[in-house]
């Protein structure tokens, strides 16, 4: 029995919404389930697996149609899925009362319910939420039931405000997989059984590395997986280190060269660090405004000579600040507060 298993795919969403490049990035996540979708149908997929998040947000009736309409598509997949905590069941949802088409199987109901295949010999358990949150660790008392030969689980969660869940649980209640959502970054809990997919495409700046999905199959007693990357971009958090001799200019050369060995397709979150011209300012706006640039963290240190400063400032402020710091090691915390109290101290007497 042979499937692929997603989740988080929050379609709906606007990432790094205002930004120059953000207008593709909603279609892309629609192309990229499509993508999923045409790999099922080549591959002639058993099922297809939506571990929760489908949507971003609650779903519009088009929204429902465009997803169901996709699905339709395919001839062999049957398609399983839950609601997490972001389209979660409210009263008022369309996922309620939307008719979907005959081989899409949602198991939105708030108790555990399974979706059975008997031409797989499978059955597919899972329940869905009916509020933002759920603190309780409901998974913890799944057990298989033995419907079926295979037994696979669907779940959303794993933080303390999100269905908390204990691995050595899951692993006691007897399913042949389960195929977990709501963390972004995929990961196995425990080896070809419990496992995160992982966002199908990131959505934050902290969804760094790669995304994709879950290929798995079930073969007598045994689950073998295989992790498959398909996303569009990556977030990338790009270390450039900035020397004292640089200006504007040159550090938007060093970004742009490091983004090309990257790849310009991907989206990235800045870090600068290393030791600056004292006279030199960095511009946050002009790097932004520089490709796919997300985010901007300046950790860099002006090039001070501390010695100097200190001796020509002995009997004052400046001078006692910096014998508090006598010991501390360059490159940590505390030299680069060093650094930073002394620029402002210098600054507020220039003043």
């Amino acid at each position: 029995m042979r499937f692929i298993h997603i989740a988080d795919v929050h379609l709906g969403a606007e990432p790094d919404a205002g930004k120059a490049y953000s207008g593709q990035r909603p279609r892309e996540l629609w192309d990229t389930l499509e993508h999923v979708i045409n790999i099922c149908e080549k591959e002639q997929t058993d099922l297809l697996l939506i571990a929760g998040d489908l949507f971003h947000r609650q779903p519009l009736m088009r929204e429902l149609k465009e997803v169901d309409y996709l699905f339709s598509t395919l001839t062999h997949t049957q398609v399983v899925l839950i609601a997490g905590n972001h389209d979660y069941i409210r009263r008022d949802s369309y996922y309620r009362t939307f008719e979907w088409s005959e081989n899409v199987y949602p198991l939105f109901g708030e108790n555990p319910e399974y979706a059975d295949f008997p031409e797989l010999d499978t059955a597919v358990y899972g329940l869905s939420y009916h509020r933002r949150e759920i603190r309780e660790p409901l998974y913890d008392r799944f057990q298989a039931q033995g419907i079926r030969r295979h037994e696979i689980l669907l779940a959303h969660g794993g933080d303390e405000k999100h269905i908390p869940f204990s691995a050595a649980a899951l692993e006691r209640s007897g399913f042949d997989y389960v195929a977990l959502g709501h963390i972004h970054k995929p990961q196995a809990v425990r080896k070809n059984r419990i496992v995160y997919a992982g966002a199908l495409e990131p959505v934050d700046v902290n969804d760094v590395g790669p995304h994709g999905y879950v290929r798995g199959e079930i073969s007598g007693e045994e689950t073998r997986v295989q992790w498959v990357p398909c996303a569009k971009r990556r977030y990338i958090h790009l270390e450039v280190t900035v020397e004292e001799e640089d200006t504007l200019g040159s550090l938007r050369r060093k970004i742009r060269e490091k983004q090309e060995e990257e790849g310009n397709e991907n989206i990235y979150k800045i870090i600068l660090k290393g030791h600056r011209s004292e006279d030199f300012s960095i511009d946050i706006r002009d790097i932004c405004d520089s490709g796919n640039i997300v985010e901007v963290s300046d950790q860099t240190i002006p090039a001070l000579d501390l010695e100097k400063i200190r001796r020509e400032n002995q009997g004052n402020l400046i001078g006692a600040y910096i014998r508090r710091f006598e010991n501390c090691r360059p490159g940590s915390v505390e030299y680069q507060a060093l650094c930073e109290g002394v620029e402002i101290l210098l600054a507020n007497r220039r003043g």
